[in-house]
């Protein structure tokens, strides 16, 4: 099998250095929507300039550089086992190259293995296979301080009077957001599933959020819900980086699974204005970078 370790090094350098265009576009136009001379102006204008300066020296966008997320879609017969060796050896070439800090810490000794290699999960790797013959990879980087504020929610929730309904998944969201406060880097992109188990709604969550800045989902009444809760969240004036402001979150994405009758679970992941994912294509000879 063809050894793609080159190619997915690059995935993770353009990942982890080089903000996608469609991020950078939503963050300018919040700039010019907060207030000249406030703070929320001023840590826009500082997250742009950070942008632009790790795009020309290469260098990390955030010196948290997350946890590494694959998912590969792959044509049948080519060897998940051999994809898999070689996204790991491109980790270990993109930390020696300090384009990922050393992120893997072992849970009981409390060690570093020094190369963001820890057991089977760390990096996360998704396969699945493919109808077509080309071989997509997609990678998204996710900090840990917008991971510590991610949220599950069971309904009904008498606390905040949330029943299993598209409104009870409205409240439980807005609250997770009202929690996150500044902690998770704001401004934050929010994935949200609701439905499935405990498991599945959380990755849900993760996964939605591969999808581009303008999208929304094709469900009528989720894309409503969706730009309902980005507008929500901005009248909280939490603002970037909890300094206050208009803008608390660039977008909301949402997805609804299947479920129990028993459970009715939202996960909420936060996503920090720091939103590295890209995507890496190879038919053939050629090999595409989005």
């Amino acid at each position: 099998m063809q050894d793609f370790t080159e190619d997915i090094l690059e995935l993770i350098r353009r990942t982890s250095t080089d903000l996608p265009a469609d991020v950078e576009e939503s963050l300018r136009g919040s700039l010019l929507r907060e207030e000249p001379g406030s703070a929320a102006r001023g840590a826009l204008e500082t997250i742009l300039k950070n942008v632009e300066i790790s795009r020309q020296n290469s260098t990390p966008i955030c010196q948290d550089t997350g946890t590494p997320i694959f998912y590969v879609h792959y044509p049948a017969g080519m060897s998940t086992l051999k994809l898999k060796e070689q996204i790991r050896n491109a980790m270990v070439a993109a930390t020696r190259r300090s384009y990922m800090r050393p992120n893997a810490v072992d849970v009981l000794t409390e060690k570093n293995s020094g190369n963001n290699l820890g057991g089977d999960a760390f990096p996360y790797i998704h396969f699945e296979e493919s109808e077509n013959n080309e071989l997509t990879i997609e990678l998204m980087l996710k900090g840990g301080g917008c991971e510590n504020v991610g949220a599950q929610y069971s309904l009904p929730d008498s606390r905040l009077g949330a029943g299993r309904d598209l409104p009870g998944v409205r409240k439980v969201v807005l609250d997770a957001v009202q929690k996150a406060q500044g902690q998770g880097c704001a401004p934050g992109i929010l994935g949200v599933a609701f439905g499935g188990d405990r498991g599945a709604g959380y990755l849900a969550s993760k996964e939605v959020l591969f999808g581009k800045m303008d999208a929304a989902s094709p469900d009528p009444k989720l894309a409503e819900l969706e730009q309902q809760l980005t507008s929500e969240s901005n009248q909280m004036g939490i603002g970037p980086m909890g300094f206050g402001g208009k803008t608390t979150v660039l977008k909301t994405r949402i997805t609804g699974l299947h479920r129990l009758p028993a459970s009715y679970f939202v996960s909420v992941s936060y996503m920090c204005w720091a939103y590295r994912r890209r995507k890496m294509t190879i038919h053939g000879d050629l090999v595409t970078y989005d």
